[in-house]
């Protein structure tokens, strides 16, 4: 009988031997500038920003020196609007603000990865929908996202665009990205939802979605999108990463650390580290919920090279503020850190 590193990790693990894998241990980063700083997320008990939730519950920000308080709010775009009004050092969020941000004229780099794709299912209500056959039944249906500007919202939006709709055509309600999710499809007060695990996971459980478009897996993701679609990373300002390079290092290495321990983790230690809270009252629901999404997770912090080429792409297709040929993409990626992490 054969053994891959990832089982041998698991019996290692389980017996108590080591905590993490040996490939974890990175030299420590000297004279760090910010040891106490902020991160900012839009929905932190989602399995889309697991990674980062490993590294705070697994103390891999500690091991690097940091003292990280993590902020949580109802959307990636509430977080991404923390960041820019100084409120917050760091934003959890999805690669895609970077460009839109770069648009705006304010220079925001992602730097190390969480996902490589965007773990997004957009569906239907099967008790205000049952008989959805085509993206032109949305019309004048309210379709609900985690918050108007997030990164469900661009899903819903590049769908809509797709397919001869526009964002007029339908009503575009924030409902969280936990239980008031659920329960806006649960109650009938929307008719469809662009949202992330657990939710997702739990509503088709449920039997109350009909999913339309899914971004969970790699395959589903680059046949929507055209090419590999980053997702959820850490970003921050230009000026932030200028002024705090070792801070910015010793974030990469902590977030790279918990990527590796999630692939290298059962689902039932993932499931036993995560708050309780996050499970949303269902383990097995849960454990579903990591299964469909775990190879959307960023193994190794790293972006695909193709992959800022493609979100430019999905943004440029429906979002006509967007100047695709003004947007440098090698400004909102910065891939120092990930290297010599991995180095």
């Amino acid at each position: 009988m054969s053994f891959t590193r990832r089982d041998i990790l698991k019996v290692v693990g389980a017996a108590g031997l080591v905590s993490i894998s040996p490939n974890l241990a990175f030299a420590q980063v000297e004279g760090i500038e910010k040891k106490s700083l902020t991160i900012a997320v839009g929905g932190q008990a989602l399995v889309y920003y697991l990674p980062l939730s490993i590294a705070d519950l697994k103390g891999f920000f500690k091991e690097e020196s940091l003292d990280v308080k993590i902020v949580d709010f109802a959307g990636g775009s509430k977080a991404l609007q923390a960041v820019v009004g100084g409120s917050a050092d760091v934003c959890s969020g999805a690669f895609e603000h970077t460009i839109s941000l770069q648009n705006r004229r304010q220079n925001y780099s992602a730097f190390v990865m969480q996902g490589r794709a965007p773990m997004i299912t957009l569906g239907v209500s099967t008790k205000n929908m049952p008989d959805y056959k085509e993206p032109a039944d949305l019309k004048g249906k309210k379709i609900g996202v985690t918050a108007p500007g997030s990164s469900t919202n661009m899903l819903l939006n590049f769908f809509l665009a797709k397919h001869g709709l526009s964002v007029s055509d339908v009503s575009i309600i924030g409902v969280g990205a936990g239980t008031g999710a659920v329960n806006a499809m649960r109650s009938g007060q929307i008719d469809a939802i662009s949202n992330v695990d657990p939710v997702i996971s739990t509503l088709e459980h449920e039997g109350l979605l009909n999913p339309i478009v899914d971004t969970r897996k790699l395959e589903d993701s680059q046949a929507i999108f055209g090419g590999p679609m980053p997702s959820s990373c850490l970003y921050a300002s230009h000026k932030f990463i200028a002024d705090n390079p070792n801070t910015c290092q010793a974030l990469a290495n902590a977030i790279i650390k918990a990527d590796k321990w999630i692939q290298a983790a059962s689902l039932e230690d993932i499931i036993k580290t995560v708050p309780e809270q996050y499970l949303l009252g269902n383990p097995d629901v849960y454990r579903r919920a990591l299964e469909a999404s775990l190879e959307a997770l960023s193994p190794d912090g790293i972006i695909d090279p193709d992959g800022p080429q493609t979100a430019l792409n999905a943004l440029d297709a429906y979002n006509e503020e967007i100047k695709a040929e003004k947007i440098d993409l090698s400004k909102v990626w910065n891939d120092r850190f990930v290297k010599k992490t991995s180095s």
